[in-house]
């Protein structure tokens, strides 16, 4: 394939690079009264990448890219679409939470284009040395996104803690990815499928378990979640958004691709991994949120728990568990960033976070609409019928019990019970008890735009999508499969 062609698939990519280059650029230029600017555009290159990676002709059809080092297909294209939507919502909402504490700057945008083009390269990648690559560029972002607030230690400390935790988790990855190429002797997921399929050593399991375990840490499925609370309490709440959403997707898209392709001739070996990942994140999620009083820490634990019920779906290892995940993902990024963006309105008249429980005591007759919009993502995170989240569980559940995994689906169920003890906490604060706070100051209207739209999409409304979703991501799924 020539390189004209390569260029063409990963147009999002090279644009979006291009891009942050000529933004970083304007942002040393300039001062920070054109951080706005900045982001305009950066949110239109975004969405410029969005659709041209869902108008590419035969976009189902795989197409490797750079003599095999990145493949363009169904499954590639979907999570982008989540990546990018995911990227531009997080990105909307900043600006305001920044110039309030008095700390925005045209470096955040740039940061979080890069980090999109980071994620584009993780999820199309076919190589472990792409791969690689990719989740450094992404991660690398990450850390300065964490840190971004210098005046604020919570915010410095979530930075350097992130860092020094994901540096870990990069050596296991790349340590595994030695072991890898050391006992099939290529970095190829054809190749090391291959290898593998004839001769699967001991040396090789281990290189598996530590790519695994580095995975598990970039999605925060337990046992390797315990970055998870301190960071999305610490870092400021846009980069929250961002971190439950878009980079959870292109981890959750690299580990799925990793083990359908390379290992997916060894699904024994890495199914009891993903099994234990599974019930072990729904456990210590739902059991973690309980005792939380800060509304940040709670829904991080929530984010470890839905996890779960995301790798419940890929323990299945059938195209249908793979379009199950695909569908909670796309839920899951609209119920999450709805989630954050609530928080991030709920600040008083000096701007200050109301973030406990007893903050929001009452909420429903400070800011009944904002007390509403809250019930249904909370119900929706639950997976309460008739609202959207209920179809997340429910395909991923189906999907294990069309593979015989019927104990790992009613455990799965059983100990969803125990999560929604904590959602409805939510409800039961901001409805029946008496306010003990001041009332949310009035938020801007690009926050109630973006909370507006994710709500709608959880709502009973979000069923009409369902034919459409199911659709795209068994499309996908199957773009993956024929790959295998």
């Amino acid at each position: 394939m020539d390189y004209a062609t390569s260029i063409h698939l990963m147009g999002a990519e090279i644009g979006l690079s291009v891009v942050a280059l000529v933004l970083l650029l304007v942002t040393a230029w300039t001062s920070t009264k054109a951080a706005r600017g900045i982001t305009v555009a950066a949110v239109a290159a975004l969405f410029g990448a969005l659709v041209f990676s869902i108008s590419l002709p035969n976009g189902g059809v795989p197409a490797e890219a750079f003599g095999g080092l990145l493949r363009q297909d169904g499954f590639a294209l979907f999570a982008k679409a989540l990546i990018y939507i995911a990227t531009i919502a997080c990105l909307i909402v900043a600006p305001t939470y920044f110039e309030r504490i008095g700390g925005y700057r045209g470096e955040y945008a740039v940061l979080m284009v890069f980090n999109a083009v980071g994620m584009g390269m993780m999820v199309s990648a076919v190589d472990l040395m792409t791969l690689y690559i990719g989740l450094e560029l992404s991660s690398l972002s990450s850390y300065v996104l964490a840190s971004f607030v210098r005046k604020d230690q919570k915010s410095s400390e979530a930075g350097l803690k992130y860092f020094v935790l994901g540096g870990l988790a990069s050596g296991i990855i790349l340590y595994g990815i030695s072991l890898v190429y050391g006992f099939s002797g290529t970095t190829t997921y054809e190749g090391v499928r291959a290898a593998f399929d004839a001769n699967f050593s001991t040396g090789a399991l281990f290189g598996l378990v530590f790519v695994l375990a580095g995975l598990a840490f970039k999605i925060a499925a337990v046992p390797f979640h315990m970055w998870t609370p301190d960071v999305y309490e610490g870092a400021p709440t846009p980069v929250t958004a961002f971190f439950a959403s878009a980079p959870k997707v292109a981890a959750v898209a690299m580990l799925v691709r990793m083990v359908i392709i390379p290992f997916g001739g060894q699904v024994e070996a890495w199914q009891q991994i993903v099994i234990f990942a599974a019930l072990a994140s729904i456990v210590v999620g739902a059991l973690g949120a309980i005792g939380q009083p800060n509304l940040k820490r709670l829904l991080a634990y929530s984010s470890i728990n839905n996890v779960g019920f995301i790798l419940i779906g890929l323990a299945a290892a059938t195209a249908a568990g793979v379009s199950g995940v695909l569908v909670y993902l796309a839920i899951y990024v609209f119920m999450t960033i709805g989630s954050f963006v609530a928080l991030l309105m709920l600040r008083d008249a000096e701007g200050n976070a109301l973030s406990t429980f007893d903050d929001i005591s009452g909420l429903s007759t400070s800011s009944p609409v904002l007390a509403w919009c809250l019930l249904a993502l909370m119900f929706s995170l639950a997976g309460i019928p008739p609202l959207f989240g209920f179809w997340g569980k429910f395909v991923v559940f189906q999907a294990a019990v069309e593979a015989d995994m019927i104990a790992l689906a009613a455990i799965g169920i059983a100990a969803s019970v125990i999560g929604a003890f904590y959602y409805i906490k939510f409800i039961k604060v901001m409805f029946f008890d008496e306010p003990k706070g001041p009332a949310p100051a009035k938020a801007p209207v690009s926050h109630w735009a973006v909370l507006g739209l994710c709500v709608l999409v959880i709502s009973p409304l979000g069923y009409l999508l369902t034919p459409w979703l199911g659709i795209a991501a068994d499309a996908a799924a199957q773009a993956l499969f024929s790959a295998a």
